[in-house]
């Protein structure tokens, strides 16, 4: 009995290796070719893993976690386009991602960063030719035939793939040509009664609504509300649009007198739209500025927990300051 019983065992133990080695050292042949696996810098190795399994380019997900955290590779993984022209084994992947070398590396820009803050970025990418360092903002948009005064707004934030060695200019290019696409079809879908001049008008809104809400179900009331203002002649009075005009005398925190100091962007001085656009905004808020919400919501605000209250009269607007901000309602 007890022979049997080791028997069994180390038959087991032998097909369980068996299995391994062929889930890991045997190659799979490619969805197509050649097949990329795109790593973003939020991407963890376990999301690519459940990615390749499902696109049947490994065998085990689960196999290649363990073998990652075992062998630390989940810790070197670098963003970036990897590329395999050729039936793989999921050795070979795991140490492609490992060595950190991709085919074609990667930046992402994050919606409700300014221009200034994409360029930081850019200039911080070691993989780029900085073809661009020495330009204005003003000498950027005209290397790229860029039409526009102002290089606010006109990004596109996303992350994009390229070559290591390849140009800035060409990045910009990409970013500048795929807002365009974004905004054009904005445009053309957008509700027929927007107080919006042009699409540049709209990607000004856009702006505003991504700096004033990330909550995805608040953005077309936010929209709602800036657009209800602009039809009556009200003034925006989005602080957002002021601390951007404050440039670097902005520490974190807005005064009273800050709004009362006039600028182009002070929406509290000023009325209708500021200038420029306020930051690069993303698909999501320019949807929503081309398609509002239906409301007669005039004003808004933060409730703390990340959502917003919206309200169509100053009384109401009033005793929600008190209960959310002043914290003298029920």
């Amino acid at each position: 009995m007890q022979k049997f019983i080791f028997r069994s065992l180390v038959a087991l133990l032998a097909a369980a290796v068996l299995w391994l080695a062929w889930v890991v050292a045997v190659p799979v042949t490619l969805p197509s070719t050649p097949y990329s696996v795109a790593v973003a810098p939020s991407r963890t190795l376990s999301q690519v893993a459940r990615s390749l399994e499902a696109e049947g380019v490994i065998r085990n997900r689960w196999v290649m976690i363990a073998l990652s955290r075992i062998s630390g590779a989940d810790r070197k993984v670098k963003p970036g386009l990897y590329e395999f022209s050729a039936p793989v084994a999921m050795w070979e992947v795991l140490r492609r991602l490992a060595e950190g070398s991709p085919d074609q590396g990667s930046l992402t820009v994050i919606e409700g960063w300014t221009f200034a803050q994409f360029r930081q970025a850019v200039a911080r990418e070691p993989d780029f030719t900085h073809d661009t360092a020495r330009l204005s903002d003003a000498e950027l948009l005209a290397a790229l035939g860029a039409p526009e005064t102002s290089a606010e707004g006109l990004f596109f934030p996303s992350t994009y793939f390229f070559v290591p060695g390849s140009s800035e200019l060409e990045l910009y290019r990409r970013a500048y040509r795929t807002m365009q696409q974004h905004l054009s079809r904005a445009w053309e879908g957008r509700a027929v009664d927007l107080p919006y001049a042009n699409p540049y008008e709209l990607l000004i809104a856009a702006s505003l609504i991504e700096k004033e809400t990330s909550r995805e179900e608040d953005r077309p009331m936010v929209s709602a509300v800036f657009a209800n203002r602009l039809k009556i002649g009200m003034r925006l009075q989005t602080d957002p649009s002021v601390i951007y005009g404050m440039g670097v005398r902005f520490d974190g925190n807005i005064r009273k007198g800050d709004l009362k100091r006039d600028t182009p962007y002070n929406t509290y001085t000023r009325g209708g739209l500021p200038p420029t656009p306020i930051a690069l905004p993303g698909r999501a808020a320019l949807e929503a500025a081309a398609r509002p919400a239906e409301t007669r919501a005039l004003y808004f605000v933060a409730r703390g927990d990340g959502s917003t209250h919206f309200s169509e009269s100053l009384g109401e607007h009033n005793a929600a300051v008190r209960q959310f901000i002043l914290k003298k309602g029920q």
